[in-house]
């Protein structure tokens, strides 16, 4: 399995790797800075550079779900990789960072309303959050309140791991009702925002909640009878 370096640190933008395989899927490496797609939140953009400076252009990364391979996808006639080649993968940090800003936004937004999260999409320009909510009238400007006041607080984020065992045993810590938590490793990953959110979650964040950024709620949508749909920006789009 690939070793999958930005569980431990989001922060780490490139590293060094050897090519497991190539297939008509993509690239698996030995260990990877690359988020695969999950969660809701997309896989990372990037390169893979050869040892005399041949650039491989990565448009996704995906984790397969009949194997479990962590594979990159290459721009269709890119340059072609051999099994045990060394190679620097390295993200398009920009986009990351953005996507660490948004994802650690969403768990803001889970605590400033109360209700079961029924679907999200992660982005770099928008993301969104649907609520299972009935006879619930959501105040745009008090959400935008709400979650500016989280990111000026600055509180920290932290990780921990309880074991697959644990995590079915206190099924209260999941608010996702429509994505599950990322088990099957033996081990699930918690993320906690001092004070304000604690829930399993194998995505990227940033180390601060003021990282993030003003933030302002966009459209509220109805989704159906009990959804609800709302949508959140970075200020500095």
């Amino acid at each position: 399995m690939t070793e999958e370096i930005f569980r431990n640190d989001s922060y780490v933008k490139s590293c060094e790797a050897t090519v497991v395989s190539v297939d008509e899927d993509g690239v698996e490496l030995d260990r990877t800075v690359f988020y695969a797609t999950g969660g809701g939140q997309p896989g990372d953009f990037g390169v893979l550079r050869k040892e005399d400076g041949q650039e491989i252009q990565i448009t996704d990364t995906r984790k397969l779900r009949d194997s479990g391979r962590h594979v990159h996808v290459p721009v269709e006639g890119a340059p072609a990789l051999g099994i045990g080649e060394k190679v620097v993968a390295e993200i398009d940090w920009d986009r990351r960072h953005r996507l660490m800003r948004m994802h650690t936004a969403l768990h803001l937004l889970c605590s400033a309303v109360e209700g079961g999260v029924t679907g999200g999409q992660i982005g770099p320009d928008k993301s969104r959050l649907d609520f299972d909510l009935q006879d619930t009238t959501l105040d745009k400007e008090a959400i935008s309140a709400e979650l500016n006041r989280m990111v000026n607080e600055d509180k920290p984020l932290s990780t921990s791991w309880i074991s697959d065992e644990e995590m079915a045993a206190n099924a209260d810590l999941v608010r996702t009702m429509s994505v599950k938590p990322p088990s099957g490793s033996g081990r699930v990953r918690l993320m906690k925002i001092e004070g304000i959110d604690l829930q399993p979650c194998g995505g990227t964040h940033v180390a601060r909640t003021g990282e993030i950024g003003p933030l302002r709620v966009g459209k509220i949508e109805n989704k159906g009878k009990h959804n609800r749909r709302i949508n959140i920006h970075l200020v500095d789009d």
